[in-house]
């Protein structure tokens, strides 16, 4: 079995071939530039992203997503990519957590127009990308709940850029808290997803982001980066599609307000 090592988020292999970066840096370089936690701290304090202090009883780290607590008329959504794409690098460090891999948690609770509208192809080409191609983490489940009416129209215009294997390991909850507690023990979720485990702040793992800054900067500081690719390089025809379906989608919602229902 070959052995695989990790330079930042490029994974190489000891065939003999050399370092071989991974060409998602190039092909969306404003994802690595100024990849830095400092730069992202506003995300990091916002709540988008949290992780569970202790690892569950096969090893797993889990990861909390929270878009709705995404402000975007003061965070680019690419800020959101950098602090996830940061926290993957750093959890991957451990080795233990190269092995048993990570659990991810997306709630959508307050997901509304502001940010269902800043999601296109070309954005969720980016992220799943680099996420199934750049690292080598093994994401070994994935659990979603409290998805408003819209989800539906979102997650469809995400589904077809994900990997079979991804999307076997994708359960959806709604507000059924029983039914997350198959996925993910309650001893490790905090009452607001009906567990038992202290709330889970952003401090911790902002300060251990932070903490973690000359290593990125040591990293990723001296990358050379081409210029992106458009999205018309990018996307198929198909993919391009994706966008009118989502904007019919929020034109058929109707009012924002109804959004939030399961």
């Amino acid at each position: 079995m070959r052995s695989r090592l990790r330079i930042g988020v490029a994974t190489l292999t000891d065939r003999g071939t050399g370092p071989r970066p991974c060409r998602c840096h190039q092909t969306w370089p404003d994802v690595f530039q100024d990849f830095r936690p400092s730069a992202v701290k506003n995300v990091l304090d916002s709540g988008f992203i949290r992780v569970v202090p202790q690892r569950d009883s096969q090893g797993r780290r889990i990861i909390i997503q929270s878009p709705g607590k995404w402000n975007p008329s003061t965070t680019p959504i690419i800020e959101n990519l950098r602090a996830m794409y940061m926290t993957l690098e750093l959890l991957l460090q451990s080795e233990e957590t190269q092995v048993n891999g990570i659990v991810l948690l997306g709630d959508y609770k307050g997901l509304g127009l502001a940010q269902v509208t800043n999601f296109s192809p070309y954005f969720v080409k980016r992220m799943t990308t680099v996420l199934q191609d750049a690292f080598p983490m093994r994401i070994k489940g994935q659990s979603s709940i409290n998805e408003p009416v819209i989800f539906k129209a979102v997650f469809a215009m995400i589904k077809p850029f994900l990997k079979e294997k991804m999307r076997k390991r994708m359960n959806f909850h709604g507000s059924d808290f029983l039914s997350l507690h198959k996925k993910i023990s309650p001893d490790l979720l905090p009452a607001e997803y009906g567990g038992t485990a202290p709330a889970i702040t952003t401090d911790t793992w902002t300060q251990t982001l932070l903490a973690a800054e000359p290593y990125f900067l040591e990293t990723f500081g001296n990358i050379s980066f081409t210029k992106a690719e458009s999205p018309d390089e990018v996307l198929t025809a198909e993919e391009k599609k994706l966008q009118e379906d989502l904007n019919r989608a929020i034109e058929e919602a109707g009012p924002e307000e109804e959004w939030t229902k399961f």
